[in-house]
């Protein structure tokens, strides 16, 4: 065996594993983001509700509010936050728990006078781990503080007033969170019998509060001072709101589940044919058929453990970390760039060490790396768009439940979340919906999942390409969906057999993901 294998199959190879498995298990303290995103969603249909048309007795209108809102907005948003409440309590026990082990732990372990290279973690790997879960454990008492600020205007909305006092008078008693213990306490003040109005009532409300809750809060302050063009000038805004909610929820939900809808007939229609037609049919056509693979497992390790992973683990991190930029980066267009130029370095790094291990195999067989515009590959890649969504939904909601908000997320999407920069948004827009589907579509169906066909049946490749296309992305919670995204992509490219189709699903896939979270984010 040269020296050049050894090293990849025992040296690089533990390493890249070593460190991918840690990434993942690292993940699994960080807060899932659709658990974020359902309050972000839940948050606008709060402000849709407050809608009013100028035409309040239109049974039209209000029939559409109600098919897009639902018939109790405030008890659907009240059992959404009572469930992110419990979810981000048991996720907090959790981490204090641990903590709790770390420093039993550390006080009973014994210094090794020199760390030897093989040696069990030391106290210094554990002291790290537990300033990550500190950190972790801090987030959470936010989260959880912010939950009951809003659970309780909730409540008391409702009538529920007792219920909502408990849910404040919690909250101030946790005094390492004094700013939302304040807000607690004004907004106790408000609600109370006979009202009490706290001295600079106004500045915490705007502070802590948003969207609907703060809009809320402060009309209730406003009656109370008897402040009647402040109280006019919030109940415009909060009707100016509405009106945008509506039409933010309208887009939001519409679209995708009318796009949804086409690809469950779709799906339906493409299993009839099956059984109807055999191997006739679209979803038999070229699915018994391998490439033709001229090299061996020892080339497709050396892209992905070199090409992939070491260039965008270790080397681009490395060459970015050098560079004379000013840390953290706080510019939301800078983080947008930073985020380009760091996938584009990856991508670069990648597909040269994919052309310079495959230079030797030139020419390539037919059908390697396919790009035919004349074909129906916009076809393969809208439909498959469509019949991805029914899929991953359902796969979704049961990984929600395995995981229970935690297991992290791509952090690109909280970024495109909370940017409301247009420049920022083009540029994650064009990381997300351009240079991720041509990188990531080469590299995972147009060089791995054939390569796996010299050894598996081409079911077999598209579930196994599938599977590490979503590890890759380094997340737990996104393992599930984004194997069964995969599990789509392949099965749309073994049938087309042209890199456009699964590229045009990719993209569309994370632009009608960027475009949800724009809607929800401007909010």
């Amino acid at each position: 065996m040269t020296l050049k294998r050894l090293v990849l199959f025992f040296v690089m190879t533990p390493i890249a594993v070593l460190l991918a498995v840690s990434a993942l298990f690292g993940s699994w303290q960080e807060p899932q983001f659709q658990s974020r995103l359902e309050l972000y969603q839940t948050n606008i249909a709060l402000q849709a509700q407050a809608w009013q048309s100028e035409d309040s007795g239109d049974d039209k209108l209000q029939g559409i509010r109600e098919a897009i809102l639902g018939e109790q907005p405030l008890e659907s948003a009240t059992k959404q936050y009572q469930e992110a409440r419990q979810s981000v309590q048991a996720n907090l026990d959790k981490v204090n728990n641990k903590l709790a082990q770390l420093r039993s732990q550390a006080e009973i372990t014994p210094t090794p006078p020199k760390p030897l290279p093989d040696a069990p973690p030391t106290i210094e790997t554990s002291k790290q781990g537990q300033q990550q879960l500190q950190q972790s454990f801090k987030q959470l008492q936010k989260l959880l503080a912010e939950l009951d600020l809003r659970l309780g205007i909730l409540q008391a909305q409702q009538g529920q007033t007792d219920t909502a006092f408990n849910t404040w008078s919690e909250l101030q008693q946790r005094s390492d969170i004094n700013p939302f213990g304040e807000t607690a306490a004004v907004l106790t003040g408000l609600w109370s019998n006979p009202p009490r109005i706290l001295q600079n009532a106004q500045e915490p409300i705007q502070k802590n509060l948003e969207g609907w809750f703060r809009s809320t809060a402060l009309v209730k302050l406003y009656q109370l001072q008897q402040r009647q063009d402040a109280l006019s000038a919030v109940k415009a805004a909060q009707q100016e709101s509405s009106a945008q909610a509506v039409v933010k929820l309208a887009v939001i939900g519409t679209i995708p589940t009318l796009a949804a809808l086409i690809g469950l007939i779709l799906l339906i229609l493409l299993f009839a044919q099956r059984l109807l037609k055999g191997k006739a049919s679209l979803l038999a056509q070229n699915a018994d058929i391998p490439w033709s693979t001229p090299w061996g497992g020892e080339t497709v390790l050396q892209v992905f453990i070199i090409g992939f992973f070491f260039m965008g683990q270790i080397f681009v991190p490395l060459v970015i970390s050098l560079l004379p930029i000013p840390r953290p980066i706080v510019d939301v267009r800078l983080q947008a760039f930073s985020v380009l130029v760091s996938y584009f370095l990856v991508a670069l790094g990648a597909l040269l060490v994919l052309y310079f291990s495959l230079k030797r195999f030139f020419p390539l067989p037919e059908f390697w790396f396919r790009f035919r515009f004349q074909d129906n590959w916009f076809l393969w890649g809208l439909g498959g768009y469509c019949t991805a969504l029914p899929v991953v939904v359902v796969v979704s909601l049961i990984n929600q439940q395995l995981w229970q908000g935690q297991g992290g997320s791509n952090p690109l999407l909280q970024l495109a979340l909370e940017s409301q920069d247009g420049v920022a948004l083009g540029i994650f827009f064009s990381t997300a919906a351009i240079a991720a589907p041509f990188f990531e579509e080469i590299l995972f169906r147009g060089f791995l999942l054939p390569s796996l066909t010299r050894y598996l049946p081409v079911w077999g490749s598209i579930l196994i390409s599938s599977l590490l296309f979503a590890i890759a992305h380094l997340s737990l919670s996104e393992i599930l969906p984004l194997t069964a995204l995969g599990i789509v992509l392949g099965v749309v490219y073994t049938r087309s057999r042209n890199l456009l189709a699964p590229m045009l699903l990719h993209s569309l896939w994370n632009s009608g993901t960027l475009l949800s979270l724009f809607v929800l984010g401007s909010n």
